[in-house]
């Protein structure tokens, strides 16, 4: 069988919007835990980190792999790390051609803030 006759998958994504109120003045929601965790766990890789920073700083908004890629690991990691961002629903892709364009996905830092903040 080839690769090419294999079905990708949609990637399943959490909503990336203010999902809940400062730490600080609720209690987290079982849901909401999840998903603010997944966002948390997928940015405690420094690769990732880094990936997400290059993204979320691109004077376009959004950036191709092809200026992003230059994080020290080789690009089949760079991908495998990619997608694990885009999982976590932090970033959004397109692919133009033979390149992919990122773009953070809108809400996610706002969600992380939100959580964060504090309400004293």
């Amino acid at each position: 069988m080839s690769n090419q006759s294999i079905a990708e998958l949609p990637v399943l994504q959490p909503e990336a919007v203010p999902c809940c109120p400062p730490v600080t003045s609720a209690q987290l929601s079982e849901a909401d835990a999840v998903t603010m965790a997944a966002m948390f766990k997928a940015l405690a890789d420094p690769v990732r980190l880094r990936l997400f920073s290059k993204v979320a700083s691109h004077p376009d908004g959004e950036a191709c792999v092809c200026d992003i890629q230059d994080v020290g690991v080789a690009q089949p990691t760079v991908s495998h790390h990619l997608k694990k961002l885009r999982e976590a629903g932090l970033l959004a892709s397109e692919r133009r051609g033979t390149w992919v364009y990122y773009r953070v996905e809108p809400g996610a830092l706002a969600a992380m803030a939100t959580l964060l903040g504090s309400s004293r």
